[in-house]
């Protein structure tokens, strides 16, 4: 099971790790995006401060992507994806902190399978996906609910600093469309789901939205929230688990 995770070290260097079985790395010499060797250095993990997978130029989050989320929301299944922008200044790692705006008083969570985008690309077909993913990794779509609903659209409730936990590692070699996805708050399981309940799977999502746009590397795309969605408060802890990739773990002041 191969995971990564980029990090900086003692030296403000930014590296990236590959993670072994006993939770430290082995350090990478080269790009991660490119062409790199793993070296025998073992770097102790909490030697190290855990970054974001990426530095993305933006965060392209799918919505209703789960049929049982969208019936939550009172909303029919989508004909096609539905897709918003969450901006860069959003993006914070594994243990940081989400940060509950005063704007707001029902900031929720969303746990979601993220892809990370390995080369610029732009109108690919879907046999085309897989060469061009990095890998995937977790993401929270924080959002501030009331807010959604007050403005009719979702720009503002979505965009605040710290509204986008992601990581902490990358995995390639998974089926994205058939992972436990999990979310905890205080140890008490909220969401859990499985991706085969994508309403549109990971090469649809990512031929369409190239489709639209032009993807860079390290962009991120984030597939859509199961069931369960509900309200954080300060002083909790959230965690999103995805099967084979790791657990993000965020804090909420």
């Amino acid at each position: 099971m191969s995971r990564y995770v980029r990090y900086k070290n003692a030296e403000n260097e930014i590296k990236w790790g590959l993670v072994g079985n006993d939770g430290n790395f082995l350090e990478i010499e080269g790009d991660r995006f490119t062409q790199y060797n793993i070296t025998d250095k073992v770097v102790e993990a909490d030697s190290v401060r855990i970054l974001p997978p990426s530095d993305p130029s933006k965060i392209v989050c799918v919505g209703l992507n789960y049929a049982d989320h969208a019936a939550e929301m009172g909303l029919a299944a989508p004909e096609e994806p539905v897709i918003f922008i969450k901006p860069a200044t959003t993006v914070i790692a594994h243990g940081e902190k989400i940060k509950i705006p005063p704007q707001s008083s029902q900031v929720e969570f969303e746990a979601e399978l993220a892809i990370v985008i390995k080369n610029e690309i732009k109108d690919i077909d879907e046999d085309e996906v897989m060469d061009n993913i990095l890998g995937f990794t977790c993401f929270n779509d924080v959002t501030a609910r009331d807010l959604q609903k007050k403005d009719g659209q979702w720009t503002r409730a979505k965009s605040f600093d710290t509204f986008g936990p992601v990581g902490p590692f990358v995995r390639k070699n998974v089926d994205p469309d058939n992972l436990d996805i999990c979310l905890s708050v205080n140890g008490e399981i909220k969401q859990h789901s499985n991706t085969s309940q994508f309403i549109f799977k990971t090469k649809k999502l990512v031929s369409f939205i190239s489709s639209v746009m032009t993807l860079y590397r390290g962009d991120i795309i984030s597939t859509g929230t199961p069931a369960g969605i509900s309200a954080l408060k300060k002083g909790d802890v959230v965690e999103v688990e995805i099967e084979g990739i790791g657990k993000l773990t965020n804090f909420v002041e």
